[in-house]
Formats: C-alpha cells, sequence, structure tokens
C-alpha cells in the first residue's frame, strides 16, 4: 500500500505520525507526505491535528483521523502505540522526544492532560533520534512521576543536555534540585504560575538556588480566572 501522512501542523514534529510511519514501514507500505494534488494516489491517509483550531477544510472523509484536534478521545491503536518514532520523517529534526510518565495528578479546567491521559504513571522511554543533539523531556509533570529517579538515572547514562517542558514547581524539593544538578540544561526547563492564588515565590526562589534564572522559562495564564492586577502582579513577581 501506499499511506500518505497529512499534518495538519506542519512545523509541529508529530510523535504519533512517526509512530504510524514505523508501523507501516514494518509491514512493507511505502510511507509518504500527502499531497493535496494527488489524492487518489495512496490507498490510506491519516490526518493528524493536534489544535481545534486548525483549519480542517481540506480534510476527507476518508482519512483516518486523529489527535487532539479533532477528538480528545482518540487513541493509536495498541500496535501503533507500541512503534518507536521514525525520526527519518522529520529529516531536520534534532531532538529525541521522550515521554517518562503521561498524564498527570492535578486536573486543571483549562488543561486537557488528565482528560486524555488519565492519572500519572510511568512509561516506558522510547528509543533516542539517531541524529539527536539534545532531549526534550515531554512529561507534562516530570517530577510528578513515581519514578522520576530513575528517569534522572537514565538521562544521566544518555548524556545528552536536556529541555524539560513540564515541570510543577509546587512540588518542587530539595532532592529534586540535587536531581536536575546532575543534567545539563539544554535551553530551558518550564514552569508554570496559572493560578494568581498560589503563592510560588518560595518555591521558584528555591528552584533557582540549583538552576540559573537565564534556564527558567515560567508560563503565565492570564485572563482565564484572573484579573489584571493578579496577571501583572505574578508578571512583576517574575521579574524581580
Amino acid at each position: 500500500m501506499i499511506v500518505g501522512l497529512y499534518n495538519l501542523e506542519p512545523k509541529i514534529e508529530n510523535t504519533a505520525m512517526m509512530q504510524v510511519s514505523q508501523y507501516h514501514k514494518q509491514k512493507g507500505d511505502t510511507v509518504e507526505m500527502y499531497h493535496h494534488l494527488f489524492p487518489e494516489r495512496y490507498d490510506m491517509v491519516y490526518a493528524f491535528s493536534l489544535f481545534k483550531e486548525t483549519n480542517k477544510s481540506m480534510v476527507r472523509d476518508s482519512m483516518i483521523k486523529g489527535g487532539t484536534g479533532f477528538d480528545i478521545k482518540t487513541r493509536l491503536p495498541l500496535e501503533i502505540e507500541a512503534c518507536a518514532f521514525d525520526y527519518s520523517i522529520f529529516p531536520n529534526c534534532e531532538t529525541s522526544y521522550i515521554w517518562f510518565s503521561r498524564g498527570c495528578f492535578r486536573d486543571c479546567p483549562f488543561c486537557v492532560v488528565r482528560k486524555k491521559e488519565g492519572f500519572i504513571h510511568a512509561v516506558e522511554p522510547k528509543d533516542l533520534n539517531p541524529k539527536g543533539k539534545y532531549i526534550s523531556i515531554m512529561d507534562n509533570n516530570f517530577f510528578g512521576s513515581p519514578k522520576w529517579r530513575e528517569a534522572i538515572d537514565k538521562l544521566v547514562e544518555w548524556n545528552q543536555p536536556v529541555d524539560i517542558q513540564g515541570m510543577d514547581v509546587r512540588i518542587f524539593t530539595k532532592d529534586m534540585g540535587e536531581a536536575l544538578q546532575r543534567l545539563r540544561i539544554y535551553k530551558q526547563l518550564h514552569i508554570a504560575w496559572d493560578n494568581p492564588k498560589d503563592d510560588l515565590t518560595e518555591k521558584i526562589n528555591l528552584l533557582t538556588k540549583y538552576i540559573k534564572p537565564s534556564k527558567i522559562m515560567c508560563y503565565v495564564l492570564i485572563g482565564y480566572w484572573s484579573t489584571p492586577e493578579e496577571d501583572l502582579m505574578r508578571v512583576e513577581k517574575l521579574r524581580e
């Protein structure tokens, strides 16, 4: 078969697409990026979307559609979920996308993670990108995982710079800080100050004892359940 892969957010290296590609290549199928001018060329087309706001006017009814941009409840079949990532479909990808856990123990009303992935649980990480220069840790709540210490040991073993996408500073401790010092931070680690009713000053100050402020990025959720004054307060406190 000739299988087409349609990435509705082409600037994003979609890992589900990498697994679909790997699965069909293992079956002996030809896998190509989908081209709208030749829809009749493909025996099967998968469409991938992460965001509901993405324009879907070019999506055909015959396509297999998946991702939170279509339906939060869609999941890859188990035989595809078990596949490694085929990084060859994104030849310019310089990172390895790694999950040590899925889900979250929190259930924030603005976030889909708990609804999509359930309560936080450890998962086995996939293989590294053969051409990867650093590791992107994609866990939603890295230190919330019951096996974060084993994850740190694995990252030390891999010995590559790391970019931590999600870290809940509200649960940050001295032990976690010492663990982070075993790693090389590639760009930044990411925390969030979503709720103005949470005073994160003490925890952020503790984090800066282990990680330079220039290596920390903090998301600030504004206009959701806060006033402009509460939004400005968090921004100014972070600036301080």
